[in-house]
């Protein structure tokens, strides 16, 4: 990051003297708290519980939660910062925050998840609200977790406002909102693609994850005539020569959204795919070593390594968009940025979901639900807005056709300005 924003402020020496940069990287605020919870056999467990909200120069904070047994502070930090640039470039007054549990929701029951959340909540309540922190989903929080975390919020705090994004559409939620992240990421591909004449249509594509991001890459990849050959989970991955159609697609969300199954039984269940189960001792993801001409890391962080990244170009693939958060290393990102190749980050190609939150914002405020077609149009029309804005910084800053130091550019640009119109705070 401050690699990319090396010429940045040797333009803009008022940066260096108010030392935005710093004040950046520190966090505005650090919430840590305890998470005592009872299971369902009468055991106490206690987890910990954490809120970063990072800055507020344009906006409230607004980030996801994520229960998870990797969350540390030190991840959410990052995630926090992370989530400043990628909502300043969403055009969406938001400022950046994150938080999160070491809970794990996996394998637990109903109730129990629902116990930890009314416990979590019943701290995080205190520093949350319509105009101070929006809190949405993130990696092991779904539709589920955010039902029981806003029912004890609405309790606590005797109001229903707009404090969690990701609601119930019977509730205040807002239609695209699942497949936000996914369509976006899939948006931000096509516009990349058109910067030299070409289109998603009869790209084959290789996509990891089997959640939300990977399902909705898929259907959107679909509209645009694309196609998808691989989903993954913890276990391993299939691979589908076929490619996935949309009566694969919809056995997908079926298995995962409802069953919580795993993916090893698409293959069971369609000869045309192979499974690979995750072997530990291989030093690369097998996912990234077909041949392809797009990718969509779409699981979790530093999925693709150096080894990765390499396969990958040696397979053709000329066009990586990110739907997860970080899933490339540095060191893979430098291999794609010195071929040239067309690489979406992060912080641009999967601000569709924290986009549509700032939709689910504004709607929550008016009391009114946009349709399925207006919040789509919406969110592509501000996906095209976040390629130009990387596209116009980039080439501003003599680094043309790298999206990196665009999205990082100007993501900071917007930023920078307001704290500094702001004084010293």
């Amino acid at each position: 990051m401050v690699e990319s924003l090396e010429p940045v402020i040797e333009k803009h020496p008022e940066y260096r003297k108010a030392k935005i940069l710093e004040r950046i990287i520190e966090p505005e605020r650090i919430i840590l708290f305890r998470v005592p919870w009872m299971d369902d056999q009468g055991n106490v467990h206690v987890n910990r519980g954490f809120r970063i909200e990072a800055n507020s120069a344009i906006g409230p904070h607004k980030g996801g939660l994520r229960f998870h047994a990797s969350v540390n502070l030190g991840i959410l930090k990052f995630l926090a910062f992370e989530q400043v640039f990628k909502n300043a470039l969403t055009t969406l007054p938001m400022g950046g925050g994150k938080g999160g549990s070491d809970f794990d929701p996996k394998g637990k029951s109903d109730n129990e998840v629902m116990r930890f959340c009314q416990s979590f909540m019943s701290e995080l309540f205190r520093h949350i609200g319509p105009n101070t922190d929006i809190t949405a989903g993130d990696i092991g929080v779904g539709g589920r977790e955010i039902g029981f975390l806003f029912g004890p919020y609405r309790r606590l705090r005797d109001e229903f406002t707009g404090v969690l994004t990701g609601k119930g559409l019977n509730w205040g939620g807002s239609l695209i909102r699942p497949e936000a992240t996914g369509y976006g990421a899939v948006y931000f591909a096509s516009e990349m693609l058109a910067t030299r004449n070409e289109t998603l249509e009869g790209k084959t594509c290789l996509v990891s994850g089997s959640g939300n991001v990977a399902q909705y890459t898929i259907e959107k990849l679909l509209d645009l005539g694309g196609k998808a050959m691989t989903i993954s989970d913890s276990s391993g991955y299939i691979y589908d020569e076929e490619g996935i159609d949309r009566k694969k697609l919809a056995y997908i969300i079926e298995l995962k959204n409802v069953r919580r199954g795993r993916v090893k039984e698409y293959a069971d269940k369609f000869n045309s795919a192979v499974y690979t189960a995750v072997d530990p001792k291989l030093d690369y993801n097998p996912l990234w070593n077909h041949k392809a001409d797009c990718a969509f890391p779409s699981a979790t962080l530093n999925e693709i390594n150096t080894k990765d990244a390499q396969n990958l170009l040696k397979n053709g693939v000329h066009v990586v968009s990110e739907g997860a958060n970080m899933p490339t290393t540095p060191n893979g990102v430098q291999v794609f940025l010195d071929k040239g190749i067309l690489f979406g980050p992060g912080k641009a190609a999967n601000a569709g979901g924290v986009a549509v939150s700032g939709l689910e914002m504004a709607q929550n405020s008016m009391r009114y639900s946009w349709t399925r077609e207006e919040v789509d149009d919406r969110l592509r029309l501000i996906m095209k807005s976040i390629h130009s804005a990387c596209v116009e910084a980039a080439e501003r800053f003599n680094t043309p056709g790298n999206y990196v130091n665009g999205a990082n550019i100007a993501g900071f640009l917007k930023v920078a300005d307001a704290m500094m119109d702001q004084g010293l705070v």
